[in-house]
């Protein structure tokens, strides 16, 4: 009998494997420098947003929010829960464009806590809100339940006056209202690991802006603020800023006027898909000479990091790839992830230590669907990193096509390396061979010092498409559809066995995470 259903296991295993492998494809070695890590992520470089908007933020004739805001999400729902929870730590940044316009009641004040209405005197055509006291305490009862890493965003226009001509705000920050917000945080123990000082004021501002001088006098006033409440122990949150797109001049001005150990982590914004509404977006996703666009941005705001502000780390504070609430029928589907994936490997090797997803929920970009809850691929694809791609990066390269991604980071809580192979081609499979380039060694050498890695096995975990459409909300995790199980509860994934000398099958269309625990990679020896 045990014999029987070992044969069975077998031959199953025999027929997935060769279901990745049906027809040769174009062989490409992919090297890996295994002797040096070029970067290094936070330990949790996933986060997830939750924005204010409420239902009546609309897009393109389409409201796609519904109760996703902080004010109004059900914190009670299994599968939200659920969802967060199987992170075991998942970072959440608290904060979005209506952010500028939140007041907190404590105590008497304001007298009445009202939510957002549409006022087209306000700004992003929304009247001020208010966040109660009662529930910033459910919130922080929930976040403490599922081990949320929490960020959150102050309103940084707080006593500023509007100019008469364009978009900047003058005069100081009024602090008052904050200070009163984070004193009743720390008196009830709720546990903030960072605070962000105003969203997208940087630059131009969106539909507002700052002057960077004055911004960074705010953000030493918000310094001694943290230092005075939290008593400058070890447990000070950490200061983050702008949450605003980049713009040179203005963030090399932000981080000399505000100085040394003030901003631990320099945020900034991407949606480098364009518009939501845009039809060029499904195609722009696949389009590898698109994607690397973005890549001159990440390059600079490390240089302006680098030589302004070396004390500060660079952190992806928002992105949703397409902006205004993301693209229907695009964002939420499994093409998505080609552009999230593709964007979280190459911002990692720019030195970047967490990127922050627009939305958990909310929105056409959301993780979760805005009104089921179920997860959107891209959320098995954040999760997946998660558990997978360690903090230490390694530089990957590879001698194939530019529609074939790769990257490699040092395997996480185990021995090894995890690859990220991304074949953005519709028609091109690849079969892809791993060598270590030893990065000490001439390239000869190296390649044969690289024969001893392919022994053993390796874990594979290909993500397609239900049916072959990319543009499927299903996504596939080794020909099985990722669904949730009886209980609500998010499915284990687990990877393919398959022999580290066979050939690694990427198939188009596809995704595929693969960890090599033989490999010899001494820069992940104390991972």
């Amino acid at each position: 009998m045990h014999r029987a259903m070992a044969f069975v296991s077998f031959f199953l295993s025999f027929l997935l494997f060769s279901s990745f492998s049906l027809s040769l494809g174009d062989k490409v070695t992919v090297a890996v420098k295994a002797v040096t890590t070029i970067a290094k992520t936070d330990d949790n470089f996933i986060c997830a947003t939750i924005d204010w908007w409420p239902k009546e933020k609309c897009n393109y004739d389409i409201c796609p929010w519904y109760s996703a805001s902080i004010i109004n999400l059900d914190l009670n729902n299994t599968i939200v829960f659920n969802a967060i929870k199987a992170f075991k730590s998942l970072r959440i940044r608290l904060g979005g464009s209506l952010q500028d316009q939140v007041v907190y009641k404590i105590g008497e004040e304001p007298a009445t806590c009202e939510d957002f209405k549409l006022d087209k005197n306000g700004l992003f055509g929304f009247s001020k809100g208010c966040l109660s006291m009662y529930r910033w305490d459910e919130l922080n009862t929930f976040f403490n339940k599922t081990g949320t890493i929490l960020t959150f965003g102050l309103n940084a226009l707080a006593g500023r006056k509007k100019s008469p001509e364009g978009n900047l705000y003058m005069g100081e920050w009024d602090a008052t209202n904050a200070r009163q917000f984070i004193q009743y945080t720390v008196l009830k123990n709720y546990k903030v690991e960072s605070w962000e000082l105003g969203n997208e004021l940087s630059g131009e501002g969106v539909s507002a802006s700052v002057d960077p001088k004055q911004y960074g006098k705010d953000l030493i006033a918000l310094k001694k603020l943290l230092g005075d409440i939290y008593k400058n122990s070890s447990t000070e949150p950490k200061i983050l800023a702008p949450g605003g797109f980049f713009d040179a001049q203005w963030f090399a001005d932000m981080l000399q006027t505000s100085g040394p150990g003030v901003v631990n982590g320099v945020t900034h914004h991407i949606y480098n898909l364009g518009a939501g509404v845009d039809k060029e977006l499904i195609y722009r996703i696949q389009d590898p000479y698109y994607l690397d666009q973005i890549v001159q941005t990440y390059n600079d705001i490390e240089t302006i990091i680098k030589d302004f502000g070396p004390w500060s780390a660079a952190w992806i504070g928002e992105s949703g790839g397409a902006y205004n609430s993301g693209g229907k029928d695009v964002s939420n589907t499994f093409a998505d992830s080609f552009w999230f994936l593709d964007q979280l490997g190459m911002v990692t090797t720019f030195n970047h230590k967490v990127f922050c997803r627009q939305a958990l929920i909310g929105g056409n970009y959301a993780l979760l669907n805005a009104t089921t809850f179920i997860p959107n691929p891209d959320y098995y694809s954040a999760l997946l990193w998660h558990q997978l791609m360690g903090p230490g990066v390694l530089h990957a390269t590879h001698n194939g096509s530019p529609y074939l991604r790769a990257y490699a980071h040092c395997s996480k809580q185990k021995r090894g390396v995890t690859l990220l192979l991304i074949n953005l081609s519709n028609s091109t499979s690849f079969d892809v061979s791993v060598v270590s380039d030893l990065n000490l060694y001439p390239p000869n050498m190296a390649r044969s010092l690289a024969s001893v890695q392919e022994k053993g096995q390796r874990e594979e975990y290909h993500l397609t498409p239900q049916g072959g459409n990319i543009q499927s909300r299903v996504m596939l995790l080794n020909r099985r559809p990722l669904d949730l199980t009886r209980s609500r509860d998010i499915p284990e994934m687990h990877p393919f066995i398959a022999d580290a000398a066979a050939p690694l099958h990427i198939a188009p269309h596809s995704i595929v995470f693969v960890g090599l625990e033989d490999f010899k990679a001494p820069a992940c020896a104390n991972n």
